[in-house]
Order: structure tokens, then sequence, then C-alpha cells
């Protein structure tokens, strides 16, 4: 009721981000490609977001939705979930934390790939380049079910107001075969899972100052970002890029019921009962 269908959206990303103050455990939410969220599920006690991921995707219709994911949920029992039963397509980023997997990615013949995509991008007080390499797997001995292609993509950031320079290698697997998904395709799609720290999490910390809200008990911590996701659905529908600059319109201009919501959103002046 409070999340956007996913059904025939491109991509949809799956993350999780834990609220300071919080007593419980990361909340992990799905993310269309156009920013609005479809679904957020709170983690159990005593375990992670990898056991919640089927949970979370399960009553969606997913069928040739590309779902993307950080490198935790690297998963064989994710990709099959995805591919066998939702009929889904998936890339995943994959790095030191399956080293198994991240040791067999590096040691691809990635000097002899000439398949690459080059982007570049400025904003946020840093310059971003990214190369992306992309080379079919099947044959090459890569044992991860489904996995048709991989990726290497290599990221340059400079500082503008340093001019510091960072560098990292993140790589990617997919089901998607090279006549499905061309290198500019892959580094499109791994980009759109980055985009949901940007345009969920990025947003519920600034504009919401979700980090500050005083209910850290019970139900109430998920109750208010489940309100804060159905704000910035409503704002981008309603044609708002900005939402800080929507919020504020909302407060300003709204009927009196969108004023008090938007201001408790933003003050957390309500105190949140558990439901």
């Amino acid at each position: 009721m409070t999340g956007q269908d996913p059904a025939g959206a491109d991509t949809v990303a799956v993350d999780g981000q834990c609220a300071r103050g919080s007593r419980h455990g990361a909340v992990p939410a799905v993310m269309t490609g156009d920013g609005r969220t479809v679904s957020q599920l709170p983690v159990p006690d005593k375990t992670n977001e990898i056991t919640c991921f089927a949970a979370l995707l399960a009553p969606f219709d997913l069928r040739d939705v590309v779902v993307t994911a950080d490198a935790l949920h690297t998963q064989t029992a994710h990709f099959r979930f995805l591919v066998e039963q939702k009929q889904a397509h998936f890339l995943f980023l994959a790095k030191a934390n399956q080293p198994a997997l991240f040791a067999a990615l590096r040691s691809l013949p990635w000097k002899e790939v000439t398949s690459r995509r080059h982007d570049r991008e400025a904003g946020h007080g840093r310059r971003e380049t990214r190369v992306t390499w992309v080379l079919t797997v099947t044959g090459l001995g890569l044992d991860f079910p489904h996995a048709v292609q991989a990726a290497r993509i290599l990221r340059y950031r400079v500082d503008t107001a340093s001019g510091k320079c960072t560098r990292e290698t993140v790589y990617a697997i997919t089901d998607l075969t090279s006549a499905e998904a061309s290198p500019q395709r892959i580094s499109q799609l791994a980009r759109s899972q980055w985009t949901i720290e940007n345009r969920l999490h990025y947003v519920r910390d600034t504009t919401f100052a979700e980090d500050a809200s005083k209910i850290r008990t019970g139900h109430g911590p998920a109750n208010l970002a489940t309100l804060r996701n159905l704000a910035i659905n409503a704002l981008r529908d309603a044609g708002h890029r900005n939402i800080a600059a929507g919020l504020r319109e909302a407060e300003t201009n709204g009927p009196d019921p969108v004023r008090g919501f938007a201001g408790f959103l933003r003050q957390d002046w309500m105190p949140c009962s558990p439901a």
C-alpha cells in the first residue's frame, strides 16, 4: 500500500540501512531504478540481511526485471531464487567478502578483453571516471549458478577541493548474455545499485534527519522509515527532483493534513507507539 509496484520496471536495487540509535539492525529496502521505494523489511534479531532477501522480494512480480545488490547478497541461493522462482535477472557485485569468487574473478583474462566502456561524470564535489570491462564466463570455470557474464569496473574519483584521487576495482556477475547486456548496459546496471545510496539512504539521512530521530524502540523506526519512503515516492510522483525542496513546498503550500505530515516527518515531534 505504501510502496511502488516493481512489475515492468527495468531494475530494482536491494540494499540495507540501519538508523543510528535504533536498537535493531539494518532494514533492507528495494528501490526501482527511477528512485521509488518498493518495500522494506526489518531484519529479525540474531540474523542479518541475507536471510531476509527472498522474503523481501517474494510478494512481487519480477519477471524480466534486473535485480541488483551489493556483495553481501552475492549468494548462490539468491541467484537460484531470482532466476528459477521469480524469472528475473541479476547483477550482483563481488568483493573480498567472497574470497573464492573474488579470486576467481580477478584471475579471469581481463588483459585480453577488448569490450569495454568509459563513463565520466561530476557532482557532489568530485569527478569520477568508470571503466567497465565485460567478459563471457561460460566455459571458464566460474562455479556460480546461472552466471553468464562477468564485469570488472575500475572507478577513479578525484575530490575537486583537495585534488585527492582514489581508485577502486569491483567485480560483478550477471545472468544476462552479451546480446542482452553490452558493456554500456552493464555499467548502467552497476550504477543503478549505487543510486539507492544517493536517492534513498542519503535523502532519508539528510532531508529527514533519520539518524537524529528520537523514535528508536519497538516498531517505531521501521514505521517511520515506511512513512519517509511514502513521502519520497509521493514527491517524485508529483514531479519533484529535489526532495528537500518538495518537502518545504508541501509544508508551506499543502493542505493542512499534508503540512502536518511533512512537519512530522522532518521533526519527529509526535511519539510513535508500537503497532
